[in-house]
């Protein structure tokens, strides 16, 4: 059986910082604080969250932190990612926006209109992305991009260069 989880022996000028922490406006403070000073006075994790009504755990967590950080473990960490990674590369805008102009035919897909997966599909193909991005990516993107995908034909420009006098012919 493991022995039980105590804090180490706290300096004097650690104690009084704790029992400033009991007056903290924040909950997070207060609540290390309040367990910090339970474990300095001897109390085992299960009583110390049961006089405290939280988690054995969160005990635990405290404890452990505390043992890590020192006094540094009082204030919440952020909870989002240190680092945040894009799923599709700035620099391959003007690539996608090159291949919603294509057929998907001219890449061997049995359809003429794009779909987003079907988008996703080729760009992951092409080498564009590390791994197959979902339809809902391509569909962020675009938004970024300012095309909307429901109404592909007020942004989509024929590479026929008579595109334009054919059009105007044809509603003429």
């Amino acid at each position: 059986m493991k022995a039980p989880l105590f804090v180490r022996p706290l300096a004097d000028a650690e104690r009084a910082t704790l029992r400033q922490g009991l007056r903290s406006p924040d909950a997070f403070t207060l609540r290390r604080c309040q367990i910090l000073l339970h474990s300095d006075q001897g109390q085992r994790p299960s009583r110390i969250a049961a006089a405290l009504g939280c988690g054995v755990q969160t005990v635990r967590d405290a404890l452990h932190a505390f043992a890590a950080e020192g006094l540094n473990c009082l204030s919440a960490k952020p909870k989002t990612p240190k680092t945040v990674r894009t799923v599709w590369p700035k620099q391959r805008d003007d690539d996608l926006r090159a291949l919603l102009h294509q057929s998907p035919r001219v890449f061997g897909k049995p359809t003429s209109l794009w779909t987003l997966p079907l988008a996703a599909q080729v760009c992951y193909a092409k080498g564009w992305t590390p791994r197959l991005l979902k339809g809902e990516s391509i569909r962020l993107v675009l938004k970024r991009l300012g095309v909307g995908w429901k109404r592909a034909k007020h942004w989509l420009v024929s590479p026929d260069p008579e595109y334009a006098r054919k059009k105007k012919c044809a509603t003429g």
